[in-house]
């Protein structure tokens, strides 16, 4: 996977992610979310691939926007990186910057 700068082709891995939300962490919004997310990748020293433009930022996505105030086990959520790294290796650095109450399940690959 990868995208065209004149002839250079610029390479991306993507990873899928699940994570639950629980405890205090059921009082965060989903745009909240998405900040503390990326906050704590860019903690992480994760290799983030940034969208172009003014204001660059990464290519974060969750699958859906969980209400505020409700549990969740199974949110799904997509990064792009610009360099290759292990799911397990991008997990345990993930959640040593999260807080309590957001937990890192399950990192794959997605080779699409």
């Amino acid at each position: 996977m990868g995208f065209f700068i004149g002839s250079l082709i610029i390479p991306m891995y993507k990873l899928n992610f699940v994570f639950s939300k629980k405890g205090a962490m059921i009082y965060i919004g989903h745009l909240d979310l998405m900040r503390l997310l990326t906050r704590a990748m860019r903690r992480a020293n994760l290799p983030l691939k940034m969208s172009e433009g003014f204001s660059p930022h990464p290519k974060l996505s969750l699958k859906r926007a969980l209400k505020l105030g409700l549990e969740s086990e199974n949110e799904e959520g997509s990064i792009l990186l610009k360099e290759q790294i292990d799911s397990e290796d991008f997990k345990n650095r993930l959640q040593a910057q999260l807080p309590e109450g957001i937990i890192i399940k399950h990192v794959e690959r997605n080779f699409n």
